[in-house]
């Protein structure tokens, strides 16, 4: 069978066409370009079909949302994104419909602070730091275990071993987000919702860990979200006071979110 050549006409309207689509997850075409690092005018003319990109930045663009360079001959929907398996085509309208929707305005980037009860000991409560960012369309998390908890665990206490990492996800009412440490040792699921604060900086929910049942332990609690900025300040000073600690010690808005004396349903 002959080789269907394609003119550069069609050429730049099929990568134009998929350029569209995904970019559709990010609600400003400007912040889009600022994030590839290509001039907004430029990028307008990419979307319209009227100019295609040199090899340099065509090679940036793939690498951004995880796609070949099949992008220019068959429609994106056609190839899926890459070896992704969330945004492969089998989970890319289900499970990787939220990965890419994550906007800065629902859950933005930068340091929280969280709290929330301890699944070991129920009469003490957890106090911690993660930091929040953005790779391409994706939106990832991560930090470290205190140290005493990994002691009270009999788990190894080197930065390595503490350390968790995980994706966000959008939902119809706030964010999800699957944690885990290195090599999947344990993971966690967690649910967050904002709430009505002075700063608009808060966010509570549930926090629900993947281990099996014991009448000693809890496996769901309630946590709190407090973004910090993205200033290495508030995270440093929210750092050191990480750790296992009782109810009075976490700040007040804290205390009333965590609801300690209202049962977690």
């Amino acid at each position: 069978m002959a080789e269907t050549r394609r003119s550069p006409a069609e050429l730049r309207s099929m990568f134009g066409a998929n350029l569209r689509i995904l970019a559709q997850p990010y609600p400003s075409i400007s912040e889009l370009s600022r994030q590839l690092g290509i001039n907004r005018t430029q990028f307008n003319r990419y979307l319209s079909g009227e100019s295609f990109p040199r090899p340099d930045v065509l090679a940036r663009i793939c690498a951004f949302f995880n796609v070949d360079a099949r992008v220019l001959l068959e429609p994106v929907d056609n190839i899926g994104r890459g070896s992704d398996p969330l945004t492969g085509g089998f989970l890319r309208d289900f499970v990787g419909g939220g990965v890419g929707a994550v906007q800065e305005s629902l859950f933005p980037s930068g340091f929280y602070r969280f709290s929330r009860r301890s699944f070991l000991a129920r009469d003490q409560f957890v106090s911690g730091l993660v930091r929040v960012f953005r790779e391409g369309q994706s939106t990832f998390i991560r930090g470290y275990e205190a140290r005493a908890a990994m002691e009270a665990q009999g788990l190894g206490m080197d930065r390595t071993a503490r350390e968790f990492r995980g994706l966000v996800l959008r939902q119809e009412d706030g964010i999800a987000a699957l944690i885990s440490r290195k090599d999947a040792m344990t993971a966690s699921f967690n649910f967050l919702s904002r709430v009505t604060s002075f700063e608009n900086n808060y966010w509570v929910g549930y926090v629900a860990r993947t281990v099996r049942e014991a009448a000693e332990t809890d496996r769901v609690v309630r946590v709190v979200y407090e973004h910090l900025g993205t200033g290495i300040g508030k995270a440093k000073a929210a750092g050191k006071q990480a750790g296992y600690c009782q109810i009075d010690d976490l700040l007040p808005f804290h205390q009333r979110l965590l609801q300690p004396d209202v049962p977690f349903r």
